[in-house]
């Protein structure tokens, strides 16, 4: 059987968050599945199907994002705006407790105005106005202004979940914020008896070797397709 983390949306919409999935044939569950719109621009199709994910593209300016072991060929109806290799790590080992960071605040609706200007700012990831609701997020403020955050987006499978959404102002990089606030999601995950897992741009050196600190093994080579319409 396929490993989940393969098709990392494809299982998330037909699994534990297929109350997220729409479908190009007007079914929740239909051979292409993309996420509400409000929440990104995920969408993954069945071997065979992948000219349905047209049916998504109605504006010149929509796009949808997929997250693939190889690079998907654009299907009529769609062209190729970009492609990014992505590195996904999997934190399945033992992990240390993780210390109580009074500095840490759980984010809600009443943060979203700020959570949305440091998505869109530093750019972790596709950000739309429901992001925040995937799961809990977490943040950090310097002076009553959020600095960073992270939180958490794909539930593919029983027992994984996907942190995500993990950023900081550029004027408070370099303070470990980032790995305080990956800790706290990481946590979070173990505490309901899920495995922690994330995606990194594969070039991202940095970022590679903060999540290998913090747990988090290489797992497999992944690719993101982004199609815009033809």
């Amino acid at each position: 059987m396929a490993n989940p983390l393969d098709r990392p949306v494809w299982h998330a919409l037909h699994g534990r968050q297929s109350c997220l999935a729409q479908s190009g044939l007007g079914l929740r569950q239909g051979e292409a599945v993309r996420t509400d719109p409000a929440y990104g621009p995920f969408a993954a199709a069945a071997v065979g199907h992948e000219a349905d994910l047209a049916a998504f593209l109605t504006h010149d300016d929509d796009e949808v994002w997929l997250v693939e072991t190889t690079q998907v060929a654009p299907p009529p109806g769609t062209r190729l705006i970009r492609s990014a290799p992505l590195l996904q790590m999997i934190a399945d080992g033992p992990l240390p407790p993780a210390p109580v960071d009074p500095a840490i605040v759980a984010l809600g609706e009443g943060d979203v105005p700020e959570m949305t200007a440091l998505a869109l700012a530093t750019q972790p990831g596709p950000w739309g106005p429901s992001t925040w609701r995937y799961g809990q997020f977490y943040g950090i403020r310097i002076d009553g202004r959020l600095a960073a955050m992270a939180g958490e987006r794909m539930r593919p499978a029983p027992g994984l979940a996907e942190v995500s959404g993990v950023c900081t102002w550029p004027e408070h990089r370099g303070q470990g914020m980032a790995a305080r606030l990956i800790r706290r999601v990481m946590a979070g995950h173990r505490a309901r008896g899920d495995i922690s897992f994330l995606h990194s741009y594969a070039g991202n050196v940095a970022a590679i070797k903060l999540y290998e600190q913090l747990g988090f093994r290489p797992r497999a080579a992944m690719v993101a397709t982004i199609l815009g319409k033809a």
